[in-house]
């Protein structure tokens, strides 16, 4: 692993932190779901995800009462902070602990802010969904590995949020979502989409249905598809000649584009080698689906 202080592009092997990214997931999980539990559905469940900030990620403000609360995951200081505009906070250590302990201590510390909320306490997206209380198994937590990921994020933020400001449609914030556990941007052309067959695991169709419920083209970072996680890019419908057009990044196994991190931060220039990437993608979808680009992207 490399220090991040001296790395733009902290470099950081998925092999090397397996075990903590799992646990991780699962953590990220239970605090999405307390998010989902309070805040008021948006199109494509934009509600239930969290935010890269300054120190780690967060659900950012969530209204209960009258009032807000927020919890962050705090990876310089390795704490969990839970906070409520009344002036309450509570801490949980990030530390080696099982997502079992992990769960309950959340709980408990929400119990003593005055919030009880209620969510289905399984993971979704993943093959075996143990429930929180019971995983005894990803107890994992190497906080430089963690610190090191959430690094990798705030560049992959930085970059995608530049991309954003080049489209005036519809289009998501740069949010990370826990179900998959990746970062990702979105732009819609306007247009309703086929319903999506779902197949995710263990996660209803209709969620399925929901995400992708107008025509998309997406874009994102996760700690998998590469030695060191990979960058992204997809287009809902997969319109007639993608694959083709972006033969260069086109994985037909996944049925989307790829681009390693390694090969991003191993560039002569990091920022551009993804643009192009994110440009060349949304080009293939946006023109073989016969977007209206003209009133859809931002004159440069």
């Amino acid at each position: 692993m490399e220090n991040a202080k001296t790395q733009p592009w902290p470099r950081l092997r998925v092999a090397d932190w397996t075990d903590t990214r799992d646990t991780l997931h699962m953590w990220t999980q239970i605090v999405g779901k307390v998010r989902m539990a309070y805040a008021p559905p948006v199109n494509h469940w934009w509600h239930v995800t969290l935010y890269p900030t300054a120190r780690g990620l967060t659900t950012s403000a969530v209204p209960h009462g009258t009032g807000v609360f927020d919890i962050e995951f705090d990876f310089l200081d390795h704490r969990l902070r839970l906070r409520t505009s009344d002036g309450g906070s509570r801490e949980v250590a990030l530390e080696p602990k099982s997502v079992a302990t992990f769960y309950g201590e959340t709980f408990e510390a929400l119990a003593a802010l005055g919030l009880e909320p209620r969510i289905r306490p399984v993971p979704n997206e993943v093959e075996r969904a143990v429930p929180f209380a019971e995983d005894h198994e990803h107890k994992s937590y190497d906080g430089a590995a963690a610190q090191l990921f959430w690094r990798q994020l705030l560049q992959a933020e930085r970059v995608l949020g530049r991309f954003r400001s080049e489209f005036v449609g519809k289009a998501s914030p740069v949010h990370f979502f826990w179900g998959a556990m990746d970062l990702a941007y979105t732009r819609f052309s306007g247009a309703v989409a086929p319903q999506h067959p779902g197949g995710a695991p263990n996660c209803p169709p209709w969620v399925m249905h929901e995400g992708y419920s107008h025509e998309l083209a997406s874009f994102g970072f996760w700690p998998g598809g590469g030695e060191e996680g990979a960058f992204y890019a997809y287009a809902y419908p997969e319109p007639a000649g993608y694959a083709e057009r972006t033969a260069p990044f086109y994985n037909e196994s996944m049925k989307e584009c790829v681009l390693p991190y390694e090969t991003v931060a191993d560039s002569a220039d990091p920022d551009a080698t993804l643009i192009d990437f994110l440009r060349t993608t949304y080009a293939a979808a946006a023109d073989l689906a016969t977007w209206n680009r003209a009133a859809l992207d931002a004159s440069r």
